[in-house]
């Protein structure tokens, strides 16, 4: 049977600001990850939120992860949420289109005392390299890229999770335009497209989440 959607609905209006505001600030990212973060306002790119930060943190512990890939290095906050919820030994393979991404992370990265051997950043089309990647040897695969490419990054992630491993899609909701079927943009249309590839899949057990801008977390079963 396919997997259940979750939908919590006050996260396409957020008639609750103060309380969703709230949430996402209670937890504060570590100074590494705001820095991240901050750079990457700094150039004009959206980074992930301080509760997405904090979600992949606590993703990364519970399932203990060892292996995450994730598409889109975006100044690396991401991957240094995993890291930072990862055990000793985890590593985390970022994917970005774009190589001036990968040089701020990886100072980032290295900054925050992590070796070389946990990291690697492949700067790479996306499309390009997930076919290159291992089946089954990954515990996350983390989506937070070309919102355009979502459709295509959701079909190559099922082949590289392990069996109790996490699909995690970043922007889900983007900007509320999902959940309004009257809106075709281009992006919203994609990631329409996206979850529903999850949901009619009998891979998964999944729940969408409004967290940052939107976060589908799905379980392979």
């Amino acid at each position: 049977m396919p997997s259940r959607l979750w939908i919590v609905s006050n996260a396409v209006e957020h008639p609750n600001a103060a309380s969703w505001s709230f949430a996402e600030d209670h937890v504060a990212p570590s100074p590494e990850v705001a820095e991240a973060r901050d750079e990457a306002i700094v150039a004009d790119l959206t980074p992930i939120t301080t509760g997405v930060a904090a979600t992949l943190k606590v993703l990364a512990r519970a399932i203990d992860a060892k292996h995450v890939v994730e598409v889109g290095t975006l100044m690396g906050a991401s991957a240094l949420s995993f890291l930072e919820g990862m055990g000793e030994g985890g590593i985390v393979t970022s994917i970005d289109s774009e190589a001036d991404n990968q040089l701020p992370a990886r100072r980032f990265i290295t900054r925050a005392g992590y070796p070389s051997s946990r990291f690697r950043l492949i700067a790479g089309a996306p499309l390009d390299v997930l076919p290159k990647l291992r089946d089954g040897a990954y515990d996350i695969v983390f989506i937070n890229a070309d919102k355009l490419e979502y459709v295509e990054y959701v079909a190559g992630s099922l082949r590289l999770l392990r069996h109790g491993g996490l699909l995690v899609v970043n922007d889900a909701l983007w900007h509320n335009r999902v959940a309004k079927t009257s809106d075709e943009s281009d992006e919203a249309i994609i990631i329409r497209e996206a979850l529903e590839a999850v949901t009619n899949s009998e891979s998964y057990t999944q729940a969408l989440l409004p967290v940052g801008n939107g976060l589908l977390v799905a379980v392979k079963d």
